[in-house]
């Protein structure tokens, strides 16, 4: 793939748009604490600041309990050689440490600061460096020449008592670990037995040789070139200790006389260095990581074109495999900081590469599929190393690193239980998880068999994989079982129909003549004939679905990852529905950044009456409380508290009637404005002791159109994230959900329609 001018240009307009506005730069600081009053600036300032100095100077320790200095990384960087260009000094690397911040924030919740100094002096740097201990809880040096930057790293190590970690360095070589281990699995190949040939005697290429070494690889099985040719015994011109330690004993010195046999070319060199006829020389299945940038040191066709079997990666996003550092830093850092370890060392670097490593090999994240749509991202040749925005990372590498930091005695603040740890750093990326985890060990109290009515979306296949992974239920997916099979193939995934989901295949299914003769028994009397009930069971998933639920062959119906939401619910509603089942209302849960808040009824009735607005406030209450939360429903309109006649007003008010009625278990207020729900101060102000104590959680409508439109609205411009719609008034016995759901949702939702009935209230 080679980029034009005009390509150049449009990137080039479209950075620096992006470093310029909305504001310049890529950070910014925000207070982490109120600051809206005389109190707030006497407990952050004089005289309250002095409580917090005083308990940091009596034991230093609680300089993590007070202060950021335990969440908070300082990049440091002299410009001496930033990316491929070079020496271009310290504020011109300033746009790139921002970026390393902004990354560090994104992938691992990291705060940071990048700080650019004006010292090329490597000791005087160190000097610098060790200075701000007091600020950080750890360094990442970035960008900084060789053979400089061995220096300053090692000056610091010696001195401070938190990693130091120069990324360009170990970063770049836990990645390339990582990539080694499973190019040699795929290539059916050992460490202790391969010939490595690299080009590259600066710190990344060191740093990874090392690795190498540290994974297997034979001192003596290592060729190293630079510029000036191979580095062998006696060598003088640009020589250092870091070189020297991979001379080699030999009277060759060119490239082309060293690749005869390699297994692995390990490229950090320049452009066009491997040529055509440098890969046909070496072993059968080469491995070639060409990682120079922005033009690797050979070009992945060619190399293709002279070694079909080759495994090939590049430090480029627009080919497979791309050796990226952001798979390791923001992680290795988030393990190390949350046992205050004193140091980065081999065996945490190991664990990251290892966990990185098994990743790759196991079974593609639904949401990393989402991020890079369209490409192939099942472990192979050209799918050895995970995506960045593969959310897994956190969770597995961090875990990873934070044990190999207890086992081999540096962690400060060892913890106490790492599973507990996993799924804490899951929650910090899955938001529902945290919400979603006592409905999860309800589930986990029975197998209740979910029957998903669109079994060949992607979604679906990838959500019941999670489910086998994840849960006790026991999934069932109608659908074609050979657009299954293909699908589970394409993308990556280790389920298969019929072996690890049992399948319904609406064009041939032993059941079928049972299933249409049920339906046209329940619809015979509304104008189904057997014919219309044989077509429907041949083409309608959700019916088929609800069917099975009907004929106790399944718990639990999920549909709806297509068309419109009302015409599931007449299906639903048909076969399922009784005198004492019937749909409520849909309650959708909106994750949002200050916490949860449910919205009802946002598709069953478009203008409910009192009597099903009352209804839909009990059902709530009780699904709430399945999340491990106290309800608190405020009843929304236009009106407040009878200011108005016209309206939702009216019923709404008449709704709370019935409800005070039936002598209700759960708090509920209304009506109100929503800002009014949400402000205790206001709702105060308007109607001083009312009922309801603090913000509420639950925000009810009298118009299915305003409820849809809150939530749809917290979705797209305030980051929510949606569980549901939960479906109430069907005894969990179906769920229908709306197209733009994901397949972390569709598990969700699962888990919600696995919890039994008994447990479902």
């Amino acid at each position: 793939m080679t980029e034009t001018p005009a390509d150049k240009d449009t990137l080039r307009d479209a950075a620096l748009f992006y470093h310029e506005n909305p504001k310049p730069g890529k950070l910014e600081i925000r207070a982490t604490k109120p600051m809206a009053n005389g109190r707030d600036l006497s407990r952050a300032y004089s005289p309250g600041v002095a409580e917090a100095c005083l308990e940091i100077q009596a034991d230093p320790a609680n300089a993590r309990r007070y202060t950021t200095k335990g969440n908070l990384v300082a990049v440091i960087s002299n410009g001496t050689a930033v990316l491929g260009l070079g020496n271009i000094g310290a504020l011109a690397s300033k746009p790139v440490m921002e970026g390393k911040a902004v990354l560090f924030k994104k992938f691992a919740g990291i705060d940071c600061f990048d700080i650019e100094v004006n010292e090329p002096d490597p000791v005087k740097l160190a000097e610098i460096v060790c200075a701000l201990e007091p600020t950080f809880g750890a360094v990442n040096l970035e960008d900084i020449k060789a053979p400089d930057c061995f220096i300053v790293e090692q000056l610091c190590r010696e001195r401070m008592n938190i990693p130091v970690f120069h990324d360009d360095q170990h970063g770049t070589a836990i990645v390339v670990g990582a990539a080694a281990v499973n190019a040699l699995h795929v290539a059916g190949k050992a460490f202790e037995d391969i010939k490595v040939v690299s080009t590259g005697g600066g710190a990344a290429g060191i740093a990874c040789l090392n690795m190498l070494l540290k994974l297997g690889v034979k001192r003596e099985n290592v060729w190293l070139c630079d510029i000036h040719g191979l580095v062998y015994e006696g060598r003088a011109e640009d020589m250092n200790p870091q070189k020297a330690a991979f001379a080699q004993a030999s009277d060759k010195r060119a490239l082309d006389e060293v690749i005869d046999g390699a297994d692995l070319f390990l490229g950090l060199s320049g452009p066009r260095v491997l040529k055509p006829e440098h890969v046909k020389k070496m072993a059968e299945r080469p491995i070639i990581f060409a990682l120079a940038n922005p033009t690797p040191e050979i070009m992945p066709d060619l190399a293709r074109e002279a070694a079909p079997d080759a495994i090939i990666a590049t430090g480029r996003s627009d080919f497979p495999n791309q050796v990226n550092n952001v798979l390791c830093f923001p992680f290795i850092f988030r393990g190390a900081l949350d046992v205050g370890a004193t140091t980065i060392n081999d065996e945490m670097e190991v664990a990251c590469v290892e966990g990185i490593a098994a990743l790759a090999r196991a079974t593609t994240s639904a949401e990393a599929a989402a991020a890079y749509r369209g490409e192939q991202l099942t472990f192979g040749a050209d799918y050895l190393i995970p995506k960045p925005f593969d959310p897994r990372l956190s969770g597995v590498v961090s875990t990873a690193v934070a044990k190999a930091a207890m086992e081999t005695g540096v962690a400060t603040r060892p913890l106490t239980d790492l599973k507990a740890y996993k799924q804490q750093l899951d929650a910090s990326v899955f938001k529902s998880s945290l919400l979603m985890r006592p409905v999860f060990e309800a589930a986990a109290t029975a197998s209740r068999k979910i029957v998903f009515a669109e079994g060949e979306d992607e979604r679906v296949l990838r959500a019941a994989q999670a489910i086998l992974e994840e849960t006790t239920e026991q999934p069932i997916l109608i659908g074609r079982p050979e657009v299954m099979e293909a699908r589970c193939e394409r993308f990556g995934l280790k389920v298969r129909p019929g072996v690890d989901f049992h399948v319904v295949n609406p064009e041939n299914d032993p059941r079928y003549r049972d299933y249409w003769e049920t339906y046209h028994n329940i619809m015979a009397r509304r104008g189904v004939t057997p014919d219309l009930a044989k077509a429907i069971m041949r083409t309608n998933t959700t019916a088929i679905g609800a069917i099975m639920v009907h004929r106790d062959e399944a718990d639990s119906l999920i549909c709806g990852t297509f068309g419109e939401y009302r015409w599931h619910l007449n299906y639903v509603r048909q076969v399922l529905g009784t005198k004492k089942l019937h749909p409520q209302g849909a309650l959708s849960l909106m994750i949002l950044e200050d916490g949860p808040l449910f919205i009802a009824d946002t598709h069953v009735h478009s203008r409910p009456t009192p009597e099903e607005l009352a209804r839909t406030a009990i059902g709530a209450a009780r699904h709430v409380r399945r999340f491990g939360l106290k309800p608190n429903i405020a009843f929304c309109s236009q009106s407040s508290f009878g200011n108005h006649v016209e309206g939702s007003g009216q019923r709404l008010r008449e709704a709370l009637e019935i409800l005070d009625a039936q002598d209700c278990d759960f708090c509920y207020e209304g009506e109100m404005n929503v800002d009014a729900a949400l402000d205790p101060d206001l709702r105060e102000r308007l109607l001083p002791g009312n009922r309801m104590k603090g913000a509420a959680n639950v925000l009810l409508f009298g118009h299915a159109d305003t409820a849809s439109a809150t939530r749809n609205i917290l979705k797209m411009k305030a980051g929510g994230l949606e569980v549901g719609p939960i479906l109430m008034g069907m005894g969990n016995r179906a769920h229908i959900v709306t197209p733009s759901i994901t397949a972390r949702g569709l598990l969700n939702m699962a888990a919600i329609a696995g919890t039994p009935v008994a447990q479902y209230g």
